[in-house]
């Protein structure tokens, strides 16, 4: 069972992340709201998966997978995002994020990226 790290500070949008990643067979292993909590979690946890929103407190998104990069080179980083932050999605990918996603997040789509993260 893959293991995986939601990193977002809406709560919704997390319960909704659970849900659609436990219907698909993957364990939440940890949850973070800001960035900062998602590099401490990453480090904890060793997830086999991370789905990083862009716009967090204390440290976005991009920042946080140059951190979590910079620790493991090997990571597998989801980036979900809204549709007014490509630049900054584009930021993330190019920090090493796997793929990107936007937000209204729909399961079709968040097995497509996830399946990506894999290859």
């Amino acid at each position: 069972m893959k293991r995986v790290l939601i990193a977002d500070d809406t709560e919704v949008v997390r319960l909704s992340l659970k849900m659609l990643l436990f219907a698909a067979g993957f364990q939440v292993v940890a949850e973070a709201r800001t960035g900062r909590e998602a590099v401490q979690m990453y480090e904890k946890y060793k997830p086999d998966l991370v789905t990083m929103d862009i716009s967090m407190p204390e440290m976005d998104g991009v920042e946080a997978t140059r951190e979590i990069m910079a620790m493991d080179t090997e990571a597998r980083i989801v980036v979900c995002s809204a549709l007014g932050q490509q630049k900054m999605a584009a930021e993330a990918v190019q920090a090493g994020a796997k793929h990107i996603i936007h937000k209204p997040l729909l399961n079709e789509r968040l097995m497509n990226a996830i399946s990506k993260a894999f290859i």
